[in-house]
């Protein structure tokens, strides 16, 4: 390839700064907001493994799931620990508050969750998508350490709400870094890792904790408590070792950072096609998501245009967005996963089952979960996500539907019918596979893609959060659902999960294969005149570029 100096004007701080770069100057269209052309090759394992830099970047960020998987996989079995109940007697069955205070301790972790996804927005924006993490890691370990250290069930809910705040933005700062630094045919992909990374750490922190469980005294469950802080200072010391969003850095006027670490993610000379076109896209879509602000709120700064930004995810320009990124979380939620996830072992004794043949198929759960995650992480970008959506959601419902029925039958003589006992147990793992193949990812991944640059963090926030407040309410629900009302639990989660399928069918588009700066298409939601015209200007002023 012949040499050539390409010159960026630099937009930042200093207008006249310059930076040189060698290669032939790239063959750039002529609309900088035409990405039907981009493409960085192959989707599914190929692309996968063509593209080892940003896998490992995606890989560690979604360690952030990590966390929540690890706490769900330790109170399942912490709720059943004889020491666990010594130390802390308010979630001793025959307790007169029992169900309320297990589905208190365990859903304070949620709540938590829920408040840290509301501050997190601001400061991703601010500082980075990247310092956001390592700031989520030192909250998460605050609450890990209390965790551990607790003597009485205030202080472990204590440490639980304030843990939450850590899992919360973790849980949100990753897939939103991801978004940003993954290629169109990679993204949902990528994505998926965080619903990945979430049943890998469910699967490990459950199998520590069974095996901890035969230790006397308290640290047959304060050691799984402490160790979960381990994969999390990993994430927030080691993702600085990777680039930050390209996106991130045009939205703080850092482009030439931005063309150096986009050029970086993608393994390609900052003078190529592709990674021109995906440059000047941005900077074109951060220019008009700008303008769009100061034309939408004139004057406005600090806390004022924050809840302003916030108030903006439900202008009728971006409900549908917003309608997308809170109803897929949701529906996620209410499709009962983490019900069977936190109370396996209480559903399995209701089939009948002996305590440890409960717990070893209560283990054997989120096994499944990570089976079913790897061909949605392969295959994503080819199957689409509105297909899936719908289709989860009727597979999802079907085998709960049934197992109602079962319930409603044979809840007092399963000794008598072990067959339709382990029908039963079959059925939930039907449910489960079905589960982490559709919407166990889509949750993590949908959000993440369908907002423009300017409010991404506050809508992935919105989504994140929907999912915590949504596990809050199922988590302390259940354990008194479940003993009131019986096979009714099942029918409850069946029905949400036809709604889900309903309304993918009619308000879920198609996400696949299109960059983020597309979604304004995707959604048509960027047909104003004065908008094109907006558009219009800014393209040939970014072109110049």
């Amino acid at each position: 390839m012949d040499k050539a100096e390409y010159r960026e004007e630099s937009l930042g701080k200093d207008d006249s700064a310059h930076v040189e770069l060698s290669g032939a100057r790239a063959d750039v269209p002529s609309n900088p907001f035409d990405y039907e052309s981009l493409s960085y090759g192959a989707s599914g394992l190929k692309g996968i493994i063509s593209s080892p830099f940003v896998l490992g970047a995606a890989a560690l960020a979604s360690l952030g799931g990590f966390s929540f998987g690890y706490d769900q996989g330790v109170i399942s079995i912490v709720l059943i620990m004889t020491q666990f109940h010594a130390q802390y007697p308010e979630v001793t069955p025959g307790h007169a508050h029992y169900g309320f205070n297990v589905g208190f301790m365990t859903g304070m972790l949620e709540l938590g969750a829920f408040v840290g996804c509301l501050f997190l927005p601001r400061f991703a924006d601010r500082f980075s998508r990247k310092w956001g993490l390592t700031a989520a890691v030192a909250v998460f370990c605050l609450g890990a350490v209390i965790q551990t250290a607790a003597h009485n069930y205030g202080t472990l809910v204590a440490g639980r709400a304030i843990g939450g705040i850590g899992v919360g933005t973790l849980a949100m700062g990753a897939p939103l870094y991801i978004s940003e630094i993954s290629p169109p045919n990679l993204r949902g992909s990528l994505l998926v890792l965080e619903s990945i990374s979430i049943v890998i750490g469910a699967i490990i922190a459950y199998w520590i904790t069974y095996g901890t469980r035969s230790i006397p005294g308290d640290w047959a469950f304060r050691l799984p408590f402490l160790l979960q802080m381990v994969p999390a200072i990993g994430l927030g010391s080691a993702i600085h070792f990777f680039p930050y969003s390209p996106r991130w850095l045009v939205m703080r006027n850092r482009r030439e950072e931005s063309l150096r670490s986009l050029s970086k993610l993608r393994r390609l000379p900052p003078s190529d096609t592709r990674v021109q076109l995906e440059w000047k896209g941005i900077i074109a879509e951060v220019e008009f998501q700008n303008e769009m602000t100061k034309r939408m709120h004139p004057g406005s700064k600090g806390l004022a245009l924050e809840l302003k930004g916030w108030a903006d995810l439900f202008r009728p320009k971006y409900i549908r967005r917003s309608a997308v990124a809170i109803a897929i979380p949701f529906f996620q939620q209410f499709s009962g996963i983490n019900a069977f996830v936190y109370y396996a072992p209480t559903f399995f004794s209701a089939l009948g089952l002996d305590t440890e043949l409960s717990l070893i198929l209560s283990g054997m759960v989120n096994i499944c979960q990570l089976v079913a995650n790897l061909p949605t992480f392969i295959y994503l970008d080819k199957m689409g996500r509105r297909k899936l959506a719908i289709a989860g959601g009727i597979a999802m419902g079907i085998p709960l539907a049934i197992q109602a029925g079962l319930v409603a039958k044979y809840n007092d003589s399963w000794e008598s019918h072990p067959g339709l006992a382990w029908f039963g147990v079959a059925l939930i793992y039907i449910y489960i596979l079905t589960y982490a193949c559709s919407y166990g990812p889509l949750a993590w991944c949908m959000p993440a893609e369908v907002y423009p640059n300017h409010i991404r963090a506050k809508g992935v926030g919105l989504a994140t959060a929907t999912i915590w407040i949504s596990n809050f309410i199922i988590g302390v629900s259940v354990p008194p659902m479940f003993i009131s009302i019986g096979y009714g639990t099942y029918i409850f989660f069946a029905c949400f999960c036809f709604l889900a399928a309903i309304f993918s069918f009619f308000f879920v588009p198609e996400t696949s294969g299109k960059t983020l700066e597309q979604m304004d298409e995707v959604f048509g939601d960027n047909s104003g005149g004065e908008q094109s015209i907006i558009k219009q200007e800014i393209a040939q002023r970014v072109i110049m570029v």
